[in-house]
């Protein structure tokens, strides 16, 4: 029986080594076979002057959409918004929840609520005019800025406005309308943050008491060795909860921009 067993034992290692043989032959030889597809840039000569401007457009484009990100956080009320409701994740003391997607998530929703307003704006007065030719590209970016620094100028206070035309040596100008952009951009950040971190002090608060509160009660009874943090989450939780916390950060947020 053994030499018997031995042989079925060398038959099956033999079948496994043919068929892990073909497997891994296989691949190889189709992918020799198959032509791989290539890709190839090249510049040439233009015949007329237009064909330039349209590859510079494409390349002014594709950098927009780059500094998309920035664009979106930094002109609109992103900022404010994702600070606010992570200032409320810490306050609470759930580090890990909501997960940092769900509040970005959440900002990315209400930031494309609060701007839809400018949004429409900017593509009636310079999206709908440009696509049917009645303005140029440069005449569409000068209105599409309007309605952009409209918003910005709302929440910007002067006082930060003001520090940036100094940084900038810039001449005290007759109205905020007429200053630039890489003035009114900076402004509106400080700004933003500025209002960002007051909400996030009031959101911190009522949760800083009841830390006291549970602190003070362990210390009374002797319980120095138990984290306060074990006691209280469950009654900061159980608080928020029951005065609707999120739908009254949302309303401030929302209703503090608009």
């Amino acid at each position: 029986m053994q030499p018997e067993r031995k042989k079925h034992i060398m038959a099956i290692a033999a079948g496994v080594i043919l068929v892990l043989t073909v497997l891994l032959l296989t691949p190889a030889q189709s992918t020799a076979q198959t032509p791989m597809p290539s890709v190839s840039l090249s510049f040439g000569e233009s015949s007329s002057p237009k064909d330039v401007a349209v590859t510079i457009q494409i390349l002014v484009l594709l950098t927009v959409l780059t500094l998309a990100p920035s664009i979106l956080m930094m002109m609109t009320s992103f900022t404010r918004i994702v600070v606010v409701l992570h200032f409320v994740r810490q306050a609470m003391g759930t580090t890990g929840t909501p997960p940092s997607q769900v509040v970005v998530g959440l900002a990315l929703f209400l930031t494309m609520f609060i701007m839809q307003k400018p949004a429409v704006e900017i593509y009636n007065r310079a999206w709908v005019p440009y696509k049917n030719e009645q303005c140029t590209i440069q005449e569409a970016f000068s209105v599409s800025q309007e309605p952009l620094r409209e918003f910005m100028l709302r929440q910007t206070r002067e006082k930060d406005l003001a520090l940036f035309v100094q940084i900038a040596d810039l001449e005290q100008p007759d109205s905020p309308d007429n200053l630039p952009l890489t003035v009114i951009v900076p402004g509106f950040i400080i700004s933003e943050l500025r209002i960002a971190f007051q909400i996030g002090f009031l959101v911190y608060l009522p949760f800083l008491i009841i830390d006291m509160v549970v602190a003070s009660v362990l210390m009374s009874m002797g319980m120095m060795m138990l984290p306060p943090i074990m006691i209280s989450l469950p009654f900061k939780v159980l608080m928020f909860v029951l005065v609707d916390g999120w739908y009254l950060v949302i309303e401030s947020l929302v209703k503090g921009i608009h």
